[in-house]
C-alpha cells in the first residue's frame, strides 16, 4: 500500500513538472535560443568568457520560456476550443492561473537577472520589450484584433538574433537587423501554412488568423509573395559582406524548396500539405542560420 502510494505521489509530481515544461514551449524556445547564439557567432570579437556566453543564451531562454507560458494564460479559453491547444496545462486546468503567473514571474526575474550579470543592461532591457510584445501586445491584443496579427506581432518573436548580438557588444548596429527581418519575413508564411491548416480550429475560437477572415486562396498567395520576399531578404547577409557562399548556396537552396512549396500549396486543397508546408519552414529558418554560423566560424 504505501508503495503505491508512493508510486502515485511521483506520478503526480511527474505530470506536474510535466505540465510546467509544457508551459515552457520547449521546442519553440530552443529555436529561439539557437538564432540568439547565431547573433552572438556573428558579433564582432569580444572579450566574453564562454560562462558569460552560456549565461547569456540561458536568461534569453528564460525570458523567452515566461512569454511562453504567459501566452498559455492568455490563451487558456481559446486553447480550449482548439484541436491543436485543448490538453495545454491551463487549457485542462492541471496548472491553475496563479500558479502558472508565478512561474512565469520566476522565469522572467531569473532571465532578466542573468543577462543584466552576465551580458549588459540593454540587452536585458531589449529581452524584456520582447517578452512584453509577444507576451501583451500580440497574445493579447493583436491575436483577437486584425489578420495581420502575425506580420505586426512578429517582430517579437524576430529579435533573438539581436539579443545575441548585443548581449556581446552592448549596442545596436546595422547587422544583426539583417538577421531580425529574415526571421520577420519568415513569420508569416511560417504561421499562415498552420492557420490554413488549423483553419476550423481558429473559427471555432474566434480568432481572426487570415484563411478565416480572407480565405484559403488569398492566404496561400500572400504565403507565396511573403517567401519570395524572404528570399530577397536572404540575399542581404552575403551583399553586405556579412557572410560567404557556403551561407549562399544552402540559404539560396532553402529558399528555392521554400518557393517550390508555396507554389505547390497554392494548387492544393490539402490540409495535410499545407501542415508540411509549416513543418519545412522550421527547418529552413534552421538551415538559413546554421549556414550562417558555419560561414563564419570556417571562412
Amino acid at each position: 500500500m504505501q508503495q503505491l502510494t508512493e508510486l502515485s505521489e511521483y506520478q503526480r509530481i511527474t505530470t506536474l513538472l510535466k505540465s510546467y515544461f509544457g508551459m515552457c514551449k520547449f521546442k519553440v524556445v530552443c529555436m529561439l535560443v539557437i538564432t540568439a547564439w547565431v547573433g552572438m557567432a556573428l558579433a564582432p570579437h569580444s572579450d566574453k568568457t564562454l560562462l558569460s556566453q552560456v549565461m547569456s543564451l540561458l536568461g534569453i531562454g528564460l525570458l523567452s520560456s515566461s512569454a511562453a507560458a504567459i501566452n498559455h494564460i492568455v490563451d487558456r479559453e481559446i486553447d480550449k476550443k482548439m484541436a491543436r491547444t485543448r490538453n495545454r496545462p491551463l487549457a485542462t486546468e492541471s496548472v491553475s492561473v496563479s500558479s502558472a503567473l508565478i512561474f512565469a514571474s520566476i522565469l522572467a526575474v531569473l532571465g532578466y537577472a542573468l543577462l543584466t550579470i552576465f551580458a549588459n543592461q540593454l540587452c536585458a532591457l531589449l529581452t524584456l520589450a520582447a517578452l512584453v510584445g509577444y507576451a501583451v501586445v500580440y497574445t493579447l491584443l493583436l491575436k483577437r484584433a486584425t489578420p495581420q496579427n502575425i506580420v505586426i506581432g512578429g517582430l517579437a518573436g524576430a529579435m533573438p538574433p539581436l539579443l545575441g548580438w548585443v548581449s556581446e557588444t552592448g549596442q545596436l548596429g546595422a547587422e544583426p537587423w539583417l538577421l531580425v527581418m529574415i526571421i520577420f519575413a519568415w513569420t508569416p508564411p511560417h504561421f499562415w501554412a498552420l492557420a490554413i491548416a488549423r483553419k476550423r480550429d481558429y473559427e471555432k475560437a474566434k480568432v481572426p488568423m487570415l484563411p478565416v477572415t480572407h480565405g484559403d486562396e488569398f492566404t496561400k498567395l500572400c504565403v507565396l509573395f511573403y517567401t519570395i520576399l524572404l528570399t530577397l531578404v536572404c540575399l542581404l547577409p552575403y551583399l553586405v559582406g556579412m557572410s560567404g557562399w557556403i551561407y549562399l548556396l544552402c540559404s539560396g537552396a532553402a529558399n528555392v524548396a521554400f518557393i517550390y512549396k508555396a507554389t505547390k500549396l497554392m494548387k492544393t486543397n490539402s490540409l495535410e500539405y499545407a501542415m508540411r508546408v509549416f513543418y519545412f519552414s522550421i527547418w529552413h529558418l534552421l538551415i538559413v542560420f546554421v549556414a550562417l554560423f558555419v560561414d563564419k566560424a570556417f571562412i
